[in-house]
């Protein structure tokens, strides 16, 4: 039985994933964690184990696994693009730091660790188009350089210690259920909620920007897949491209008008995310995860439009 401890629980992959891994394998199973608790997050800390971990902290994290005799660890806890900018030597503490006791842990207790990529971890030197899962890699932010780095070192650990180690690059994860957390791929959230209470949305990412995105329900999906995947079949490990769809703001703007007709976009850039933005791909080549783990997402543009409007609705109690 699958003993799961998740890192950075109650950000937005976490808060859906929990959810999620308790109705597979038993909330009792699953043993959410994070540095803070946060506001709204009431529900989801009492339907099973909850701890305050920093994954800073190697003592800490070692008692809360042998307690409940963990066996696989997901960690979420990073700080995304973004806010990475703004405090490069936090992300690279949290990121790479946190990561290297994910993995030393791992080693000593023989666990199953999941701990996921970005797109962030191309660069402008990255084909830009249908991406290859294996391509120069050359960052331009910290957050990039550590999920770079963060991909060489599940690959160490797996290769020199045999630590279980797998991962996907996640591009920009679309949720009804949580706000993002400071990632240059916010705007693709934050539209659809001003669409409903406002009926226009002003896109701090240009026109004609590119990059690839997918919905939650997809992307947790992915890591349940991956994680009770076959390893004799798995190659990369640790940084498959997975990919769904792929848009700018005009196309996402379209497949919201095809439910709200007089919904209005406009434009004021922030420089420093459409930076970010362009050293990204436009696209992912994700035939290395379909082949080797039956990757096959659920969710294009217009079906995910769809199913964010239905669930923001009744979320915000807007009535048609």
């Amino acid at each position: 039985m699958r003993k799961i401890l998740v890192t950075g629980a109650l950000g937005q992959i976490g808060s859906e994933l929990i959810v999620r891994l308790r109705d597979i394998y038993g909330s009792d199973n699953i043993i959410a964690s994070n540095r803070r608790i946060k506001d709204g997050h009431e529900e989801l800390i009492k339907s099973g184990p909850f701890e305050i971990v920093n994954i800073n902290d190697i003592i800490q994290m070692a008692e809360v696994i042998d307690r409940y005799k963990v066996n696989t660890i997901i960690n979420l806890a990073a700080i995304l693009s973004a806010v990475g900018e703004k405090d490069p030597m936090a992300c690279w503490d949290i990121n790479m730091n946190g990561l290297y006791n994910v993995l030393e842990l791992g080693r000593k207790k023989n666990l199953q660790i999941f701990n996921p990529s970005s797109i962030a971890a191309f660069g402008p030197s990255t084909p830009p188009d249908k991406t290859p899962q294996d391509t120069i890699q050359r960052p331009t932010t910290m957050y990039g350089v550590t999920k770079v780095a963060g991909e060489l070192l599940c690959d160490y650990y797996y290769q020199k210690f045999g630590v279980d180690t797998r991962g996907v690059r996640f591009p920009g994860l679309i949720s009804y259920e949580t706000l993002p957390g400071g990632g240059t791929t916010d705007y693709a959230v934050h539209i659809y909620y001003d669409a409903l209470k406002k009926g226009k949305y002003t896109s701090f990412i240009a026109k004609g920007t590119f990059m690839d995105m997918m919905y939650m329900p997809d992307a947790i999906d992915s890591i349940i897949n991956l994680m009770e995947a076959d390893p004799s079949r798995l190659i990369h490990r640790n940084a498959f491209n997975i990919s769904s769809m792929s848009f700018d703001p005009e196309e996402l703007a379209a497949s919201i008008r095809k439910h709200i007709p007089d919904f209005q976009l406009d434009y004021d850039v922030d420089p420093v995310r459409q930076k970010i933005a362009d050293s990204w791909p436009n696209s992912l080549d994700d035939r290395a995860a379909r082949e080797e783990w039956g990757w096959n997402p659920k969710y294009n543009l217009d079906l995910m439009t769809e199913d964010m409007l239905e669930k923001l609705k009744i979320k915000l109690d807007i009535k048609d």
